[in-house]
């Protein structure tokens, strides 16, 4: 069966390295890009296995009702929706008393409700063959993070959203599945750490690897569950070691 896939957030970070990595499995034939930078997606495109059906849509993913037209169109065409990936995502760190009200909104809006708005629509076709659905919250959604409570807040929530999704789907054969990654290079990462040397962390490379190994026959059993990616700080453990 070749299959068609939707990942959002597809310009850049993550949500490209998952793109490249899936592009080159034999059993997805049609990709379709999300993403507000079109010029990023013609990027991603361009490393992908070109042998591929890519299209790519430069569409700000809180214009709830263009984004429905899409999925609507792209489900019609290629007559199902097998995979939907989850990437986009927002942040501007503040405390409590420096967050707006508009900031607040904005973050849910991308993090949150657009989530749900894209998933609603690629469910109306997955349930008639069943599919799989990979959501990217963060550990920051399941630990406190002082500083960072709308970004933080927000990725609980698609924590919850994707274990009561799980439940919700299973009768109409759609896995659910959750990745929170650790400290990770993106650009998003930068606005969270902007001190930070981004070639001592985990690479989007890495996640993508992983993604890729969720959605294939090893998956299977890790659904419904909020898989935390993350790499190790060795040198430390190292140190604390050589403690004892």
């Amino acid at each position: 069966m070749q299959k068609t896939c939707i990942i959002t957030g597809a310009s850049r970070g993550i949500g490209r390295a998952i793109a490249i990595s899936l592009s080159f499995r034999e059993d997805i034939a049609n990709f379709i890009l999300i993403s507000r930078t079109e010029s990023g997606l013609e990027e991603t495109a361009l490393l992908m296995n070109t042998s591929k059906n890519i299209e790519a849509f430069g569409l700000d993913l809180t214009r709830y009702k263009e984004v429905a037209g899409v999925i609507q169109e792209m489900g019609n065409k290629y007559g199902t929706i097998d995979m939907l990936i989850n990437v986009a995502g927002y942040a501007n760190p503040k405390s409590l008393l420096e967050t707006s009200i508009e900031d607040w909104e904005k973050t849910y809006r991308i993090n949150v409700h657009s989530i749900f708005n894209i998933t609603k629509e690629a469910v109306k076709f997955m349930k008639k063959t069943g599919g799989q659905i990979l959501n990217v919250a963060s550990t920051a959604g399941s630990s406190a993070r002082p500083g960072w409570l709308s970004y933080a807040s927000s990725k609980a929530a698609i924590i919850n959203m994707s274990q009561t999704l799980s439940e919700e789907l299973s009768d109409y054969g759609i896995l659910v599945y959750c990745i929170s990654p650790g400290r990770c290079a993106t650009e998003l990462r930068k606005i969270l750490a902007p001190d930070e040397d981004p070639s001592t962390i985990m690479q989007p490379e890495h996640v993508g690897e992983v993604v890729n190994q969720l959605l294939s026959a090893d998956g299977v059993c890790l659904d419904g569950q909020n898989i935390v990616v993350r790499k190790q700080v060795r040198k430390a453990v190292r140190q604390r070691n050589l403690a004892y």
